[in-house]
């Protein structure tokens, strides 16, 4: 495994990041294909041995039984708290990123986690309805206290990142290291506005979905798995676009051919080339984490890139909440 810096943090973490989001209590309410607290610990354990340290969750996923299996897997396999590398995020929550809401958040989360502090703590989403000041010293408060070493941010638009950033700048208050946003090769939006931001400040990007919920792992558009068949979330954020991104896959499952590899580790492989930090990958058998370790040690060429990339059109934004999307995960 090889590992990178988060930010300007000092945090070093692996160049895969388990998404938690694939563990905990299976619900109609949430997701019906999470995996139960026996075998979120197999996996764990399986990624931890793979040479992976970097975990990641949050508050709203499967009503904060993701943060309690994940904490509960971490404790049965002994591993020392100073050797993992664990994330949460906070929004979608009463209150959202008032002062107040997330106070009460990170106290629920390191709970739920058996953990006294988080090494990075990210807002799940912009919020509209709190002044971006109330939130950023709130954060920073919480970084003084000990309870989070770093803090980073997740699916909005360019600016109102910049102006996050901006007004933590201004006040002498802890700057976000990190950049959860949704990107793969069926959905690139944020290579105009967003991504030229992080690197402006020096950020790393951790983006969720780099294997757009599955699809990039097998050749077609259903693959008859639970997941496909019952995940809403990934529908509504791919559905629309079916006709032009089954193009890409195809050009992702012939490149795998001729490496001689896996569609997912070309796809993940691609995001690495891209300059991502670590691709968060949500598995629910070994086999797919394998193949995601394997993804750090392929070097894609230009002309491999170029290839990929092709076939992408413009997409409608996907992840980034307008006013009225605010319940949207």
């Amino acid at each position: 495994m090889k590992y990178t810096t988060l930010g300007k943090t000092g945090i070093e973490v692996s160049r895969i990041c388990v998404g938690c989001m694939s563990y905990g209590k299976a619900s109609e309410d949430f997701h019906q294909w999470t995996l139960g607290p026996e075998d979120t610990q197999a996996m764990v354990k399986h990624a931890i041995d793979l040479g992976v340290n970097f975990f990641d969750t949050a508050n709203v996923y499967s009503f904060g039984t993701s943060e309690e299996y994940l904490g509960r897997a971490l404790k049965h396999i002994g591993i020392p708290r100073e050797k993992v590398v664990i994330a949460s995020k906070v929004f979608f929550n009463e209150g959202q990123l008032s002062r107040k809401a997330i106070l009460r958040e990170i106290d629920g989360t390191l709970g739920r986690l058996g953990t006294d502090y988080l090494d990075l703590y990210q807002i799940h989403r912009f919020d509209y309805g709190t002044p971006i000041e109330e939130t950023m010293e709130a954060l920073d408060s919480l970084v003084k206290a000990g309870k989070v070493r770093a803090i980073g941010a997740s699916a909005m638009y360019g600016y109102q990142f910049h102006n996050m950033q901006i007004c933590a700048e201004r006040n002498g208050w802890t700057l976000f290291s990190t950049m959860q946003n949704h990107y793969n090769l069926m959905y690139r939006e944020d290579e105009r506005e967003l991504i030229p931001i992080c690197e402006q400040y020096g950020v790393s990007r951790i983006p969720y979905s780099p294997l757009a919920g599955g699809h990039l792992t097998h050749r077609g558009w259903e693959s008859g798995t639970a997941r496909s068949n019952t995940d809403r979330t990934i529908r509504n954020k791919y559905d629309h676009a079916k006709e032009n991104d089954l193009e890409i896959i195809e050009n992702v499952a012939v490149l795998a051919e001729r490496l001689g590899v896996t569609m997912t580790e070309v796809a993940l492989a691609w995001t690495l080339a891209k300059g991502v930090a670590a691709p968060i990958v949500g598995a629910t058998k070994v086999p797919h984490f394998d193949a995601a370790v394997r993804a750090v040690d392929l070097e894609l060429t230009r002309e491999d890139i170029a290839f990929l990339e092709a076939p992408y059109k413009a997409h409608e934004i996907v992840g980034a909440l307008a006013r009225t999307d605010s319940n949207t995960i």
